[in-house]
C-alpha cells in the first residue's frame, strides 16, 4: 500500500507513526524538533487513517509491511522508528520481522502483549458519527458527547474530520474497517525473533498500557531494551509532556547519530 507521508530535512532518516484514530500531525511536534536536530523526518498516515488509502484489511503485519514499503519507495535501507501506541506495537512488529531494516526504536507506552479490547466507548461514537450527516464540527461533538464525556478526547477525534463535496463534514478514517478489526487483529500482539538492536520504551505514569507484568516479556524479545518514564503523563505522553517527550527521543537518538 501507497501511504500518504511527509518527508522533511535531512540526515538519518527517522520514520514517526501514530497510534489509533490518529495521523502524521500527531507527532509534529517532535518531527520539528528532529529536523532542527539534522534528521531526516518523515511521517506517515498508517493506512485506514488521515490521507492514507482505504482497506478492508487491518492488522499488525500488514500495516508493518506498508512501512516497509514505503521504505523501498524512498531506498531507505535503514531508519529509526518511534511509534506511539499503536505506532508502536507496528515499530515492535517491524524490528522483530525486519531487524536488519531498523537502526533505533521507541516505543511510546504500548507493550508487545494482546491487549483486551478497549475504547468501546470510542468505536461506538464513532460508527455513530460515521453514519450521521453533520454540518458543522460542534454538531459532530455533541453527537459524540453522547458516548465520550471527555473533550480532550473528543477533540483528538474530531481532527479527523473534513468537508466533503456536498459541504457536510466526514471522518477521514475508514471506521468500517477499524470496527472490524478492532477487536481481533488490531489487538493482537507483535510477533517474531528476539530484537537485539535497541530499544526504548517511554511509560506515562498514570497510564496502565505498560504495567510491571509486562517486563519479562519486554526483556526477553528485546534484551537491550530501556525504560523512562514521564512523571504525570498518561496514554498520550506525547502531546501532554511534549518536552519531556521530545528530549527522551532525541537523546536516545542522538546516541547514534
Amino acid at each position: 500500500m501507497k501511504l500518504n507521508f511527509t518527508d522533511q530535512g535531512s540526515g538519518p532518516a527517522v520514520i514517526l507513526m501514530h497510534g489509533m484514530f490518529g495521523s502524521l500531525s500527531n507527532l509534529g511536534n517532535l518531527g520539528r524538533q528532529l529536523v532542527q536536530q539534522n534528521y531526516r523526518v518523515i511521517a506517515v498516515d498508517l493506512r485506514n487513517h488521515g490521507d492514507s488509502p482505504h482497506e478492508p484489511e487491518m492488522s499488525i503485519p500488514l500495516m508493518a509491511a506498508d512501512i516497509i514499503e514505503l521504505m523501498d519507495d524512498l531506498d531507505l535501507d535503514q531508519a529509526h522508528l518511534v511509534g506511539h501506541s499503536l505506532g508502536g506495537k507496528l515499530g515492535m512488529e517491524m524490528v522483530l520481522q525486519y531487524p536488519d531494516r531498523v537502526k533505533r526504536l521507541v516505543v511510546g507506552d504500548i507493550a508487545p502483549v494482546n491487549y483486551p479490547q478497549s475504547n468501546n466507548d470510542v468505536i461506538e461514537a464513532l460508527a455513530a458519527l460515521d453514519d450521521s450527516i453533520v454540518a458543522s464540527r460542534r454538531e459532530a461533538d455533541q453527537l459524540m458527547a453522547e458516548w465520550i464525556t471527555d473533550k480532550t478526547t473528543r477533540a483528538f477525534i474530531l481532527k479527523n474530520l473534513q468537508r466533503n463535496t456536498a459541504g457536510d463534514f466526514k471522518l477521514k478514517l475508514n471506521v468500517k474497517s477499524i470496527v472490524a478489526n478492532y477487536s481481533t487483529s488490531l489487538v493482537d500482539a507483535p510477533s517474531g525473533s528476539c530484537y537485539e538492536g535497541p530499544v526504548l520504551f517511554i511509560k506515562g505514569e498514570t497510564s496502565a498500557y505498560i504495567q510491571q507484568k509486562h517486563r519479562p516479556i519486554i526483556s526477553a524479545l528485546f534484551p537491550n531494551s530501556e525504560f523512562e518514564m514521564i512523571e504525570g503523563a498518561g496514554h498520550w505522553l506525547h502531546a501532554e509532556k511534549p518536552e519531556q517527550f521530545n528530549h527522551l527521543v532525541i537523546d536516545f537518538l542522538s546516541a547514534n547519530h
